[in-house]
């Protein structure tokens, strides 16, 4: 479900930079040391609109499942519960601002 969206948007060679910006993206938000720089919000907004503007909730749901599914089997405690409530906090957040930003949102 979610390997086409990434794959189509992130080649194998730029996997490495972009694993490394998500560990700077998660450091930052659970730790608070300011090492993440960019805008995720814009680049949500630019993979729906590349996709047609078919990104669905039930991808965020989808990798919420996996975030959850991974933390647990990784990590117990109470930055455990922080990095899985910040997700949900977030894929709420970046759905709704994709959806905002469709064209057929702008009335």
């Amino acid at each position: 479900m979610l390997g086409s969206i990434f794959n189509s948007h992130i080649s194998t060679d730029q996997w490495p930079e972009h694993l490394s910006k998500l560990t700077d993206f998660w450091e930052t938000n659970l730790f608070g040391t300011i090492k993440f720089k960019g805008n995720p919000s814009a680049k949500h907004i630019r993979v729906d609109s590349n996709l047609k503007h078919t990104i669905e909730q039930t991808h965020f749901d989808h990798w919420l499942a996996l975030w959850d599914e991974t933390v647990n089997e990784l990590y117990e405690g109470e930055l455990a519960e922080k990095a899985k409530s910040s997700a949900h906090r977030m894929a709420i957040g970046q759905y709704l601002t994709i959806w905002k930003n469709r064209p057929s949102s702008k009335v």
